[in-house]
């Protein structure tokens, strides 16, 4: 059913051709534009080992994973509750089904969304997803640097914020297994607060049972 409905909303929407916008670069007004929105260009690792670092140096490693989770979080919001305006959409799984194409076409990662998933609108939604070329993870590997915890915690916020607006219930995402640990893949688990411990912890041992696996996907998107 989630499979059916992310296609159909992409489908019925034509969503690849609303992100393949020209993008205008106006460098002596020092602007960049998609479609009217004004966006800026920072390199990943700035945003991932430079932000990370100078973050726990001042508020510890717990600390500044919150701090990009929650930030990145608030971003997930505002950009789902824009884009659903702009675009008229009201279905709950079709404002989800929008949410992974804009986050490959701008550049986060690429996503697939996995089995046991079941998006609904209360405490029982479950997403388990996996974000293939995630911007977080890659420059640890790029520079050889193996990271002693998850460190995807902007994709893990982003997303969560994303589908929190558009299912209206509050909702939280967390990084299981991440690239640049060493795993084979970065992937993440959403529920609901009150669900969230419970539900990475099903999903774990799933995993290390080898009952689901990190490629059983619903939909690639």
């Amino acid at each position: 059913q989630a499979e059916d409905g992310i296609r159909d909303a992409q489908e019925s929407r034509g969503l690849g051709d609303v992100y393949k916008r020209q993008t205008i670069s106006k460098p002596e007004t020092g602007r960049i534009e998609v479609s009217g929105d004004r966006y800026m260009m920072v390199r990943a690792d700035s945003m991932t080992m430079t932000m990370s670092q100078v973050l726990s140096e001042v508020y510890g490693d717990r600390g500044a994973d919150q701090i990009r989770y929650r930030v990145a979080k608030a971003i997930g919001v505002s950009e789902a509750r824009m884009f659903h305006k702009r675009l008229n959409i009201t279905n709950p799984l079709e404002k989800l089904g929008i949410g992974p194409v804009y986050f490959s076409y701008s550049g986060w990662a690429f996503v697939h969304l996995l089995e046991p998933s079941q998006p609904r609108p209360d405490d029982q939604y479950l997403l388990f997803y996996r974000h293939p070329n995630s911007f977080e993870a890659e420059p640890y590997k790029e520079q050889g640097v193996k990271a002693d915890r998850p460190v995807c915690q902007m994709n893990a916020g982003y997303s969560a914020g994303w589908c929190e607006e558009s299912y209206g219930i509050p909702l939280e995402a967390r990084e299981i297994t991440c690239e640049a640990k060493g795993d084979d893949a970065c992937l993440f688990v959403m529920a609901h607060p009150t669900r969230i411990l419970t539900a990475i912890q099903n999903l774990t041992a799933m995993l290390k049972a080898g009952k689901i696996g990190t490629h059983a996907e619903v939909l690639g998107l």
